[in-house]
């Protein structure tokens, strides 16, 4: 792999972030604290000379790890973020049709709404990838959400050279997806060359290490001896394990995921 490869995927990445500021305010990132949003908070540093011009958000569901909370705290020091900290509202009040596992990440698709509503955003920067899980893969890179965030997979607005779609009305919003691009090899040699810190729990302990991260009740870590990045990345270039096989909801109904995307789920 070029360093040629890396380069291209951060200037995309680097103009994505651009124009999203450009177009779209008030605008907002989601900070889930794993990997990826490591790595595009690390880009929009680089985008903006070591600032970051908007706020970061966190939705909470109070069910992460203790490790990712140490993590928030020195980082949104270290890195000197405009923290926005939202909760989700209780399982009780999930759709009780969903699987258990889907109706428990249901509860972030609650909490995400209430906070575009509450600060009344035009824009949401996430770091999600079309690697990562099928419904993904549907994804543009500026995705219009319609009224109640709900998100028309069949009605989306063509992306041809670049040129990114930024369509407005009331009770709409923009989700900009920086990393759609990226691969899951990619991240973890991008932080590999950057220096990027990233949560501990991705080095395996004991044979065993957590590949995506989540609620601490809904994930689970996979039988792995890889305890540095290189050793990481070592493993991705053979395993042919799903990215999200610690995932409960990956593995319930095969719509689970996909409904809740149209709801508004990251």
């Amino acid at each position: 792999m070029s360093a040629d490869h890396l380069d291209q995927l951060e200037a995309q990445s680097v103009f994505i972030l651009r124009e999203a500021w450009r177009k779209l305010k008030p605008l907002a990132m989601l900070w889930s604290l794993g990997k990826d949003s490591n790595v595009m908070l690390w880009l929009a540093r680089k985008a903006f000379l070591g600032h970051v011009p908007f706020p970061v958000m966190h939705v909470d569901t109070e069910m992460k790890f203790p490790e990712m909370y140490d993590f928030r705290t020195e980082y949104t020091k270290k890195w000197n973020l405009d923290l926005l900290l939202g909760y989700c509202p209780p399982v009780e009040e999930m759709d009780p049709t969903l699987p258990p596992a889907a109706r428990s990440a249901a509860r972030k698709t609650a909490g995400l709404a209430a906070m575009i509503e509450k600060h009344k955003l035009q824009g949401v920067i996430a770091g999600i990838r079309r690697d990562e899980q099928g419904t993904r893969a549907k994804e543009r890179v500026f995705s219009p959400r319609g009224s109640g965030h709900k998100w028309d997979i069949r009605n989306q607005p063509p992306e041809f050279w670049d040129q990114y779609a930024t369509p407005h009305e009331d009770g709409m919003h923009i989700r900009v997806h920086p990393l759609l691009a990226w691969r899951e090899i990619d991240i973890w040699r991008y932080i590999e060359r950057e220096g990027i810190p990233v949560v501990d729990l991705y080095f395996a302990k004991n044979g065993k290490r957590y590949r995506s991260l989540g609620d601490k009740n809904i994930t689970f870590p996979i039988d792995s001896n890889a305890s540095t990045i290189a050793e990481i990345i070592t493993e991705l270039e053979t395993t042919k394990t799903s990215e999200r096989a610690g995932r409960a909801m990956d593995n319930e109904t095969e719509d689970a995921f996909e409904r809740l995307r149209v709801a508004g789920y990251l």
